[in-house]
């Protein structure tokens, strides 16, 4: 039997990928030729998209981007024997984005199909669970504290150290509740690998999640999903059930005495609840909003009770640490960012998708690199990472290495690995009037920084860059991105000032009103 891969992922089946598989199943049993079609994940080559590979003697061929009216013509060209095509990309393996990349929270995505536990098992699924359950669960707090993995969601706090205190707290009692919380609520702009990695490898969270469980005491875990994910939803709803049935979750995992359950829960589209205590109070049924710290959610979380909160790719990242060990993981990256980062190269670029590598490389490489620079062809001007209160970076600066420090130290944030590219028609004062105006829109209202300090935000740029006291309005403007910066009670407030002052910075004439008909020199 031959065997056909085509994507379920989002990215693919808004761009007709359904439909190709549909026409390939139609196409093939025309011929009465024996195909076996299999949905898997994407590869993260979302120019390409829909990306249909062929299982061949030499590896697995990929033509892409297909169109279901380009499946006959493919067929009738030797799709199924991997044959030649204008289509054709090549062994999918060997092609530069796949062959330069270091995949551990993608190595299934794209390869498996998602809800098979033998395709699971087979590529190397549950040997990070299986080790965990032979160490204690301090053993396994060591090896991921060993490993050096930081939260990947953004703060870059370390996973060993937060899983230490839960598994502290009230230590001398098993029975004491406890939870794992899975952050999955990717609200910033240029962010997909959650979605990729739920959508194409589900089983691999869930295995996170339990291993975190056994380590710190904790019984019960919750994925916390963004509504704008249904299909992520649906495969997570699915996947639970086969790991319940696979004895994977439930009372006896693999034998070993332990048990643990998860279950989901779905947002209501509050960005401001992909900060882990508004994500807390959602979760107990409260309105979204910010939590006062101390105490910590590692202390007193979720129902009152110690809780770890992870995001996605943090989770997904253990199973690794512990099938291979902390020291192995801690061999990838540089300095304090160890081990792989899943990049995500947006906005206007002409490859778009997911990049998993070490943590090191620079960004000048992503973006210009592989990302083949901007879509429209035009000079890029400014990249922003770390999400819409990401600093921006000009194109001259790209030479930065991609790890936390050292974003730091050029004042941007790496954030959860989105990059959003812009090239030279970008209005950069338009930019830092979103960043106030998003927070507006998404502040929980709790601090006044940021309830009221985005607001005014948004007016005091309106009026400079309508030529208003020019001076007087950007020393008001430098003084209100101090205080939300200072006051602000999370990072939604305290963050908002980075790309607004990062643009004044860095591009100061987009923010000088130009009188009605005068032109750019760009323009002229």
């Amino acid at each position: 039997m031959i065997r056909v891969y085509v994507p379920r992922d989002s990215a693919a089946t808004s761009v007709g990928a359904d439909e190709v598989a549909r026409a390939l199943r139609l196409g093939a049993s025309y011929r009465d030729i024996d195909v076996e079609v299999v949905r898997t994940g994407t590869r993260g080559m979302l120019w390409l998209e829909p990306l249909v590979e062929v299982e061949t003697p030499h590896g697995r061929v990929g033509y892409g981007p297909v169109s279901p009216r380009d499946v006959e013509e493919l067929i009738d060209a030797g799709l199924l024997e991997g044959g030649e095509h204008p289509l054709r990309q090549g062994p999918v393996a060997e092609l530069p984005w796949m062959r330069e990349q270091q995949r551990l929270c993608l190595a299934r995505v794209g390869v498996t199909d998602p809800l098979s536990p033998d395709d699971y098992v087979r590529h190397g699924g549950l040997a990070g669970l299986r080790r965990a359950l032979e160490l204690t669960p301090q053993q396994v707090v060591a090896e991921v504290t060993e490993s050096g993995l930081r939260g990947r969601g953004g703060a870059g706090f370390p996973a060993g150290i937060k899983w230490k205190t839960v598994a502290e707290q009230d230590a001398d009692d098993p029975e004491a509740l406890k939870f794992v919380c899975c952050n999955a609520d990717e609200g910033d702009s240029g962010t997909f690998a959650d979605r990729m990695v739920m959508e194409g490898d589900p089983f691999s969270l869930l295995e996170g999640m339990a291993i975190a469980g056994y380590a710190v005491g904790a019984r019960e875990g919750y994925v916390y999903l963004r509504s704008e994910y249904p299909d992520a939803a649906a495969v997570l709803r699915e996947a639970i059930d086969i790991a319940w049935a696979q004895g994977w979750l439930g009372q006896n995992i693999l034998g070993s005495g332990f048990g643990f359950d998860i279950r989901l829960r779905v947002g209501a589209g509050a960005y401001i609840c992909g900060e882990e205590t508004s994500m807390l109070e959602s979760l107990e049924g409260k309105r979204g909003m910010v939590r006062a710290k101390p105490p910590i959610p590692a202390v007193t979380g979720l129902f009152g009770r110690p809780t770890v909160v992870n995001n996605v790719l943090t989770l997904v990242s253990v199973p690794a640490v512990l099938a291979d060990g902390g020291a192995a993981y801690a061999e990838l990256g540089v300095e304090r960012s160890r081990g792989t980062q899943v990049f995500q190269l947006a906005g206007n670029i002409a490859r778009g998708g997911a990049f998993e590598t070490a943590f090191g490389i620079s960004l000048e490489t992503l973006v210009n690199g592989f990302g083949g620079g901007t879509r429209s062809g035009r000079p890029l001007r400014a990249v922003q990472v770390g999400g819409p209160l990401g600093a921006y970076i000009p194109a001259g600066q790209l030479d930065i290495p991609t790890d936390y420090e050292a974003f730091d130290a050029a004042g941007a944030m790496l954030g959860h690995g989105g990059i959003v590219v812009f090239d030279d028609t970008v209005d950069m004062a338009a930019m830092a009037r979103f960043a106030m105006e998003f927070c507006a829109e998404e502040s929980c209202g709790k601090c006044t920084p940021c309830r009221v300090g985005a607001v005014r935000g948004v007016e005091v740029i309106d009026r400079l860059t309508g030529g208003e006291d020019p001076d007087g309005n950007l020393s008001l403007l430098g003084d209100l991105c101090d205080l939300m910066t200072e006051g602000s009670l999370c990072a939604m407030g305290g963050l908002t000032p980075n790309p607004v002052k990062s643009a004044l910075l860095h591009f100061p004439d987009d923010f000088v009103p130009r009188s009605r008909g005068e032109s750019t020199e760009e323009e002229r």
